[in-house]
């Protein structure tokens, strides 16, 4: 059962009763780099605090207030692209694997902890894609939303933890332009 986590929006949306959508920089942030992500009144609701002087690429997401919502992080030694999504107070949130071969459009598989796996498919590198679990859209990214150049829109369904979908586009992020 999906945990209800109100430091990441997913309580105050259910009571609005609709989608939330956030502002994101193309190239989120490198190792070292912070990163606020937008609500759509442009308002900040997270930061992503790129660690540096670590031997694997972290990035931390992090409510308004600072507190420390999930830890990103590349899994080394994987023949496949690999990110981890971890929680704050420990264990695995989700795991996230490139596909080898995807011959028309990006495709990357997401494990979510005691959920069925959410898929991912579109064009990464231009910001235009759908993540889902089964044929339920979860969240969708494209830069139709914001005319602001170097800029995209995550779209995030109700029923959804939105702090752990921004950890994933980010770890997606991460991984497609390394």
């Amino acid at each position: 059962m999906m945990r209800r986590r109100a430091e990441g929006g997913l309580r105050a949306r259910e009571e609005a009763g609709g989608t939330h959508r956030y502002k994101m920089r193309e190239k989120m942030v490198s190792i070292g780099d912070d990163y606020w992500i937008e609500n759509e009144a442009g308002e900040r609701a997270f930061k992503v605090d790129g660690k540096a002087l670590r031997i694997r690429n972290t990035l931390i997401l992090q409510n308004r207030e600072g507190q420390e919502l999930y830890k990103i992080q590349e899994r080394m030694l994987h023949i496949k692209d690999t990110m981890e999504i971890e929680k704050a107070e420990g264990g695995t949130a989700a795991t996230i694997k490139k596909a080898l071969i995807s011959p028309l459009r990006d495709h990357w598989t997401v494990k979510i902890s005691g959920q069925e796996d959410w898929d991912v498919q579109g064009n990464i590198l231009d910001h235009e894609y759908r993540i889902e679990a089964g044929r339920k859209r979860v969240a969708e990214a494209s830069k139709k939303w914001f005319r602001i150049r170097d800029s995209y829109g995550v779209e995030v369904e109700p029923g959804y933890d939105d702090a752990l979908v921004l950890a994933i586009t980010a770890a997606i992020d991460q991984m497609a332009h390394d």
